[in-house]
């Protein structure tokens, strides 16, 4: 009998709904793993090889899918010729479904499928058959060779989206995560400021580009699909796989226990998935698509395009009376998902009059969703290069000019913050970059054939807590020192953030065991379902269930002992009774059953001597000197109270979902990046010399990892600034760089030494654990740092991005 199998569905269960603050109980754990910044615990595998990821995986019997895209933007298709293909060794079948081919991928979260239909297309690359072989080689070169005709309606697609500006209508807002709002009289404020700035920004769409591509290996155990796949969120894909193809819970299961990175791309499940389950069921054999890079590019997700207005409005002093963000961005056709570029705009600076708006464009180009700290990303290049112009305009400090408009509260919600630690980040950061040594005045500085600059953008990336859920089991296991090992199980991914480590740390400090006596099981359907990687919110919510779910051990632990729960501690295999506890028979009955309060009564006898009458309970009274104090006299072995259950083993779920913290208090992160580039003064070549990061994020779960996702927040702020863009071809919805060839992310020659400070921070209102997101919250802002150093080092304003040389020659300094 497998473990899940023995465990019935009455297991305890610890439930949390966050609607106060609460206090961890990591302040009282005898060990400290949680926040040391100790190795990934499957480190070894991934070095090794041994982390298999979804196209390393081989099952007997295996073929192999390359999929087909559309060579149209915009058109009906007529035919496909699977005699185009005769020839080709090892071919074996070309595989179509009109109505249950994926048009689109599904953005995170949803439980219905995508857009479905392979006769209709609306982008250049979308996938209308897959070619499956019996080698890739094979399947490759079936699909090079399949001709498909068209009815061609490319004159008719929207594909310039300055000239489809005009055509700009108003965004679902009941379907995005982020709403319009006015406060005040913006427009009028703006009027009536003494000091004024209005700009427009430019943001291109960008890709993903996660190091692993989109792959799913689909193959049925009779009516049941079990997808070994690349996904974020396995609980909602599950959902929209059963959606796509009309199956039950029962008939899918998704699998992904390594996830070679994702940013948003694989939050939903893509077109590869579907046309993989399709040809597996019939051919009846298993089938591996892997999608090539200009695949992944053309057919998955990207970041959408922007075009935002931010206007400010102020007095000689800085202070910030009226704030506007508008926004337009783009979209497929009858696609809900916008760019919600002004979410941190809403509460990062103060000022009583204020508009959020957006709209949206539709465009014949691939879907385009969430992408690493959709909104803020992007967003905050807008807010921040505004501010620092601001600064600019006024002679003021840019820290000194946010320090002035450091709201009290959430100035569009008038509720307080959980916590807000963006000065303390912007100070820290100042002080370890050396700020207060640079030159304000653009231009003044050159070294050698480099112009020197340096600059500043505040951070910021709101806080969710998603619904999710673990289980905890402990079972004797005489092959580990302690004689037992903890099991963890949550269908949570990692897509190289860490989740495996963190979460083992978490559970090894509440149930007092040794770090490699925690088995951690991540990455499959059929285990509780958690919230999924994305959106920052995955340690703090998955985290917090298996935080539950030791907890609800330990209270049956203490349970089994006849100890009250606050009063034992766990340590290296023991459960020790620690500190005092005033108990009473009347009081244990009440909180813990009759059983406990039996047990605490011979307790009391055994320690005192006093016998007590067996109507005790029935009295519902004791003297006040018939209660007494427990000191450390207790200890028990773990494993010899783990084997005195049924099988040896005991387990407990935890569940958690959010509540009215959520609601009652502004939750984010904050941080602040510092910048010095330096910009040739004949080619306008920029070089990122330096970055600083300081960001507050509550408790960190493990320093090393979260200084890992600070790293790669700052690396895509550099991409961000500085190279990447997709390029659509205007005439015929051609995407021109869809591979790494051409469209260009940093590299190790373009990083330079990245400094990350990690501000102490306890927010107990977020989670149990008072963690929160930590690695949207570095890219957020970051780009708009680098953007502000170039501005110093040559004294040009860019307002479309990237920050290409080209956008800098002709107004260089002499």
């Amino acid at each position: 009998m497998s473990l899940i199998e023995s465990i019935t569905k009455a297991e305890p269960t610890k439930k949390m709904t966050m609607d106060e603050p609460v206090e961890t109980l990591f302040d009282t754990t005898a060990s400290k793993l949680v926040g040391k910044p100790i190795n990934r615990v499957e480190g070894s595998l991934k070095v090794s090889g041994q982390a298999h990821y979804s196209a390393e995986i081989h099952l007997e019997n295996q073929v192999y899918g390359v999929l087909v895209g559309a060579t149209i933007a915009k058109g009906q298709v007529e035919s496909i010729d699977t005699d185009s293909l005769q020839g080709i060794p090892d071919i074996i079948k070309v595989v179509t479904d009109p109505e249950h081919f994926l048009r689109n991928s599904q953005q995170g979260g949803l439980k219905k499928a995508p857009k479905q239909g392979a006769t209709e297309v609306f982008y250049h690359g979308q996938p209308l058959a897959v070619v499956i072989a019996e080698k890739f080689e094979a399947a490759t070169e079936g699909a090079n060779a399949l001709r498909i005709t068209y009815k061609d309606e490319t004159d008719q697609a929207a594909l310039n989206f300055t000239k489809e500006l005009s055509n700009a209508h108003e965004v679902d807002e009941q379907k995005g995560s982020d709403k319009n709002y006015v406060q005040g009289d913006p427009e009028q404020g703006l009027s009536d400021a003494e000091v004024t700035l209005d700009r427009f920004y430019h943001t291109p769409s960008q890709n993903s580009a996660a190091m692993e591509p989109h792959a799913t290996l689909a193959h049925w155990e009779e009516d049941k699909l079990i997808l070994y796949t690349s996904n974020q969120m396995l609980a909602s894909c599950k959902q929209q796989v059963m959606d796509a193809l009309d199956l039950n819970k029962d008939q899918v299961q998704l699998i992904a226990y390594y996830v070679g990175g994702g940013f948003g791309s694989k939050l939903g499940i893509a077109p590869e998935s579907i046309a993989a389950a399709i040809a597996s069921k019939e051919l009846k054999r298993p089938v591996l698509i892997t999608m090539t890079r200009p695949q992944v590019m053309e057919a998955t997700v990207r970041r959408s395009n922007t075009r935002q207005r931010i206007a400010i409005g102020c007095d000689k002093n800085g202070v910030i009376d009226t704030l506007i963000h508008d926004t337009v961005s783009s979209n497929l056709p009858d696609e809900a998902f916008f760019e919600p570029t002004a979410l941190s705009t809403h509460y990062l600076y103060s000022g009583k009059n204020r508009r959020v708006n957006y709209q949206m464009v539709d465009m014949n180009q691939v879907l385009s969703g969430s992408m690493r700290a959709p909104g803020e990303a992007v967003g905050m290049i807008a807010v921040e290069c505004a501010i620092d112009e601001l600064a600019s305009q006024l002679d003021i400090d840019p820290i000194e000019l946010r320090r002035r408009n450091e709201p009290e509260k959430d100035p569009s919600k008038d509720i307080p913050f959980s916590t807000r630690q963006l000065i303390a980040c912007m100070e820290q950061g100042a002080e370890q970059f050396g700020w207060s040594q640079r030159n304000p005045k653009p231009a003044s500085q050159l070294e050698g054939d480099w112009w020197i600059g340096t600059g500043m953008a505040a951070s910021a990336r709101g806080n969710q807590l998603q619904p999710s859920e673990a289980r905890a089991t402990l079972q004797v296991d005489k092959s580990k020192t302690q004689g037992v090992k903890a099991i963890i199980e949550t269908d949570m991914t990692d897509i190289g953030t860490g989740s495996y480590t963190v979460f083992s740390q978490v559970a090894a400090d509440l149930l007092g065991l040794p770090i490699d006596h925690i088995e951690m099981k991540l990455g499959d359907s059929a285990l509780p379902p958690a919230s999924g990687s994305g959106g920052s919110w995955g340690a703090a919510s998955a985290g917090s269930s298996v935080y539950l779910a030791c907890e609800q051990l330990r209270e049956m632990l203490a349970e089994k002992v006849g100890l009250y729960p606050d009063t034992i501690q766990l340590d290296n295999g023991q459960i020790k009774q620690v500190g005092k506890h005033d108990l009473t028979a009347v009081e244990a009955a009440k909180e813990n059953g009759q059983a406990f309060a039996d047990s605490t009564i011979d307790k009391i006898s055994e320690t005192t001597g006093v016998s007590f009458s067996e109507n005790v309970l029935e009295e519902k009274t004791l003297s006040e000197s018939e209660k007494y104090n427990f000191e450390d006299t207790e200890s028990y072995a773990l494993a010899d109270v783990v084997a005195g259950y049924d099988e040896q083993k005991v387990s407990a779920k935890g569940q958690i979902k959010p509540g009215k913290n959520g609601k009652k208090y502004r939750q984010s992160s904050f941080g602040a990046n510092f910048a010095e580039v330096a910009v040739h003064k004949v080619t306008g070549e920029i070089r990122v010399k330096r970055m600083t990061g300081a960001f507050a994020a509550g408790r960190i779960l493990n320093h090393k990892t979260a200084t890992s996702q600070c790293y790669g927040g700052m690396v895509f702020g550099i991409g961000s600034a500085l190279m990447e863009e997709i390029i659509h071809d205007k005439r015929d919805g051609r995407m021109c760089n869809h591979d790494l060839a051409e469209y260009h992310v940093p590299v190790n020659a373009d990083v330079p030494q990245l400094d990350v400070i990690l501000v102490e921070e306890d927010d107990p209102y977020t989670n149990p654990m008072h963690i929160k997101g930590i690695g949207e919250t570095a890219i957020s802002g970051a780009a708009a740092a680098i953007a502000n150093a170039v501005y110093n080092a040559v004294g040009v304003r860019v307002y479309d991005f990237p920050i290409t040389l080209d956008k800098l020659l002709y107004e260089m300094p002499e």
